[in-house]
């Protein structure tokens, strides 16, 4: 592609030339800010700042994926996603996605894998979510979660050869949840379960 073209230069950061804050809530903080283009001219950006979160692609040994059902009030939906939340202050994300399955579904992982992490909507939020990959699971108090007072929750137990499908019919909706379990499929984590039914460890 010509680099004169769509006013392409050198550089494309945008520079901060001044920021005001129109508001700051429990879990996020929207401001407005006037920003130098680098081809020359001044743009306004609404940015939602957020501090980050983690989600867990959870296993059982049946070779399922534990996913949690709960209604969305900004969607309008019931959604069916994996076990997630922000991160608190100075948490690292690994803490984040151990407390997360915990509160969730009810269980604590023996093994975790860094999967990788995503923007969520790079347009006008921060938010980055780190996934994870977790097995070996077992229950911190049997038959009980540890949801938010806020969170009504319904823990799923899906095998993961529905995972695609229930993708592909929409049933899955969640973006992180799409991402994660993508990220999990590309990692080789869906055979595992599998092989080891046919007589593999």
């Amino acid at each position: 592609m010509d680099r004169g073209m769509c006013g392409r230069t050198d550089s494309l950061e945008e520079k901060l030339i001044e920021r005001k804050t129109v508001h700051n809530g429990k879990i996020l903080t929207l401001n407005v800010d006037r920003v130098a283009l680098p081809g020359g001219g001044v743009a306004t950006r609404e940015v939602v700042l957020h501090p980050g979160a983690a989600a867990v692609v959870a296993l059982d040994d049946a070779g399922n994926v534990l996913l949690v059902e709960q209604y969305r009030y900004p969607a309008g939906a019931t959604l069916l996603e994996i076990p997630a939340g922000k991160l608190d202050p100075g948490e690292d994300p690994l803490g984040c996605a151990r407390r997360e399955l915990g509160e969730e579904a009810g269980v604590t992982a023996r093994d975790w894998e860094r999967l990788g992490s995503f923007f969520t909507s790079p347009g006008f939020s921060s938010e980055v979510i780190h996934v994870f990959l977790a097995s070996g699971l077992e229950p911190v108090r049997p038959g009980e979660a540890l949801p938010d007072d806020d969170e009504l929750l319904r823990v799923e137990h899906v095998p993961l050869a529905d995972a695609r499908d229930l993708i592909s019919n929409g049933r899955i909706r969640d973006a992180k949840t799409v991402a994660g379990l993508l990220l999990a499929m590309d990692r080789g984590a869906f055979e595992a379960p599998r092989a080891a039914g046919r007589g593999g460890r």
